[in-house]
């Protein structure tokens, strides 16, 4: 199995070339369901995936992680037998929970869409969550055994296909059906979204166990007490992590429409306003960071593996570098959406508010580039609960910021806006802390931040100039857009080679 997995820097480019094309069929994905269904459909639909994500991490968040960890560990030291036994009681585990879970949503769906939700139109939504859950469960707890053994290819094609199956799905369910009411459409979009989990998660079954079955389990057994154990202990922090931090959220969604109509809004559009802002502006920035995803999965196992074989320097090269890459690729890659934001979001959304706060939005997502990645960091070495704590702060303060600043008039989504600037700056500084406390990691500020923050900084403001020069001379935004990226490319490359930091070098391929 050692002899077929990628290195950490090969797996990661796989990933990221692969999830390049998911991500931009995603997108394309959504900006036709938003064009068929509304930016009011889309709020609600945004309405439910907190929920989602709420019933996810009650059963299944924290057994992902803790199989990712776990094989990982067990592959390293030679013993196929306790991998395939963890997966084992992974999956016995989630049922365990999902169970009870799925029952009380279905049984009190009404409640929960009229008293939590504060609208009723999403309660048919709520009901094909659960099934939806039950196969995403299955999918990711063999996805993550693939990916803790270092085998990044089988579930990086699987995932790319599932984009295919559920964009056929959903926009054909949507074809086929529509006109509806907004709640039977809000249940059709699940519906696709469980025709794509049948297909991902039967596939990867079926590719775990000609895997698993063709040698004979070698190695020692783990004792089932001694299994759980060590299961628990990684998924009870990590997910009572994404549960609080996922209520938090979901209250956070629920909250925002209802502040905003204490503030004088129609309750159409403030549905319709968090549609935009959370379900366009927010997609729409996360375009270009299709790597951050696959760093995250490779460093993770292979932190854990450094930490079984006492490697604590390979740790914090890892680390450090992880940092440099996605500094290196975040920083140019939102100021360049800054400048071509708003015009990209009006050709593909329709809609004149996605552009309206894409500056604070772009410094949002940056920040949480570099929180994920710490917080990857500081789940590879074991400290899932130092990563709870910090997401749950954060999570706190958004919350008192939407609550605060929201139903304030003139205020509405801008208060939003700041408690997501606010709680994604705390969450930076506290995940960077704990990782240099954790792992002895040695801060580089002018590599993580200054060079690339600089020389994209140089980039954006000089494509925004030449942006606006090529728009005003008559040309079009789509062969504007793509000069102004040619050059700001090459600007920002000179930039950091005149302040001696070279690109291939952070980037390359044994990382």
């Amino acid at each position: 199995m050692s002899e077929k997995m990628l290195s950490a820097g090969r797996g990661a480019l796989f990933l990221t070339a692969l999830s390049a094309v998911s991500q931009l069929l995603g997108f394309g994905y959504r900006v036709v369901l938003s064009r068929l269904v509304g930016a009011e459909v889309m709020g609600l639909y945004q309405l439910i995936m907190p929920v989602y994500s709420v019933i996810m991490s009650l059963t299944a968040v924290g057994l992902v992680s803790a199989c990712s960890n776990l094989t990982s560990r067990h592959l390293a030291l030679g013993s196929r037998r306790a991998a395939d036994q963890t997966v084992s009681t992974c999956l016995k585990l989630f049922f365990l929970l999902l169970l009870p879970v799925g029952a009380a949503v279905v049984l009190n769906s009404d409640a929960i869409s009229v008293h939590l939700l504060g609208d009723a139109r999403t309660q048919l939504g709520l009901i094909l969550l659960v099934p939806c859950v039950a196969l995403t469960g299955v999918e990711n707890i063999h996805k993550h055994f693939f990916y803790g053994s270092g085998m990044v290819r089988p579930p990086a094609i699987v995932e790319l296909l599932e984009q295919f199956v559920r964009t056929f799905a959903v926009i054909a369910l949507l074809l086929a059906f529509l006109p509806q009411y907004p709640e039977r459409v809000v249940g059709l979009i699940v519906s696709g979204m469980v025709v794509c989990e049948v297909f991902s998660s039967c596939t990867l079954v079926v590719l775990y166990r000609r895997r698993m079955g063709r040698a004979t389990l070698t190695g020692r057994p783990e004792e089932g007490r001694v299994r759980r154990r060590r299961v628990c202990s990684i998924a009870l922090p990590v997910g009572l992590n994404a549960l609080l931090g996922n209520l938090l959220g979901a209250a956070n969604s629920a909250l925002i429409p209802q502040k905003l109509v204490e503030g004088g809004v129609d309750r159409s559009a403030a549905v319709s306003q968090f549609g935009v802002v959370c379900g366009m502006t927010m997609p729409m920035l996360s375009l270009p960071v299709v790597f951050l995803g696959a760093i995250n999965l490779v460093m993770v196992p292979r932190l854990a593996r450094a930490c079984a074989l006492d490697r604590p320097a390979e740790a914090r090269r890892l680390i450090s570098q992880a940092i440099s890459a996605v500094s290196l690729l975040t920083l140019p890659s939102m100021a360049f959406m800054v400048v071509v934001g708003p015009d990209l979001g009006r050709a593909m959304f329709h809609q004149e508010g996605v552009g309206e706060y894409l500056i604070p939005l772009a410094c949002v997502m940056a920040m949480s580039c570099g929180t994920s990645v710490l917080a990857s960091s500081l789940n590879g070495v074991g400290r899932q609960r130092t990563v709870a704590l910090i997401s749950l702060t954060g999570g706190a303060v958004q919350l008192a910021f939407t609550l605060a600043l929201v139903p304030l008039p003139g205020v509405g989504m801008a208060g939003y806006v700041a408690g997501a600037a606010a709680s994604s700056a705390l969450e930076l500084v506290l995940c960077l802390w704990q990782a240099v406390r954790a792992t002895g990691l040695e801060v580089r500020p002018f590599q993580w931040m200054a060079a690339p923050g600089l020389a994209a900084a140089l980039a954006g403001l000089t494509g925004n100039l030449l942006f606006r020069v090529l728009k005003d001379s008559g040309l079009d935004p789509v062969p504007a857009g793509l000069g102004t990226l040619a050059f700001a490319l090459v600007l920002y490359l000179a930039a950091l080679q005149a302040q001696g930091v070279r690109a291939l070098e952070v980037l390359r391929l044994d990382w």
